[in-house]
């Protein structure tokens, strides 16, 4: 945010994306889509609650609320319910513009993935509405996986996919845990969110 130009690491050759907070900024979006679902449990969920669960998919999301909260919500279950919120209000979302300038920047000169903690269908409805299915189409999801973020997992399926070895790729990501899986993918890393400006809260 300090007019630090984003780009890659020299030797990089390959490119992975997170797409939450990253190509996509759609945080407001999922945290409106939880506030709106937890409402109706009397959990007031707060911007700084939020920020302490990013990455984390919706299911296990629910089931750290259980225990901060001493709640028993069906975790499938109304992580589904937040799921099918978040889709309502998905319209709402704004493209990560340095980040999705970096992407044009290399598309057609280096292999791109998207390695994200989100369901694959909704993953890829993100990027149909930002339109980058046009420059990206290799997406690993939570359900390509078995361990999520921070295991390195993710980028190390879209490592494979590329044929490119983990050490030569560069992962841009906006959150810890994908920070710490890409670390341990042996891979180098970007933390996107020093580049520009997060907010949440705010009525869309």
């Amino acid at each position: 945010m300090d007019n630090k130009i984003l780009d890659i690491f020299p030797g990089t050759k390959a490119i992975i994306f997170d797409l939450d907070g990253t190509l996509a900024d759609t945080m407001p979006v999922h945290f409106l889509a939880y506030k709106h679902v937890l409402r109706d449990y009397k959990i007031d969920f707060t911007p700084e609650l939020f920020a302490t669960l990013a990455g984390i998919p919706a299911v296990e999301t629910i089931e750290k609320i259980n225990e901060m909260f001493g709640s028993s919500l069906d975790a499938k279950t109304v992580g589904h319910t937040k799921e099918n919120e978040y889709e309502k209000l998905m319209h709402k979302m704004k493209p990560v513009e340095p980040v999705v300038k970096l992407m044009k920047k290399y598309h057609g000169k280096l292999p791109m993935s998207v390695g994200t903690g989100g369901y694959h269908r909704l993953a890829w409805k993100t990027m149909e509405i930002l339109e980058l299915d046009k420059y990206i189409d290799i997406l690993v999801s939570s359900e390509d996986v078995t361990q999520p973020k921070p295991h390195p997992e993710t980028f190390l399926k879209c490592a494979e996919k590329m044929g490119v070895a983990p050490e030569a790729c560069h992962v841009f990501e906006d959150g810890e845990l994908g920070m710490q899986a890409a670390g341990a993918a042996g891979m180098k890393a970007t933390l996107v969110t020093d580049f520009y400006q997060v907010t949440i809260g705010q009525e869309l």
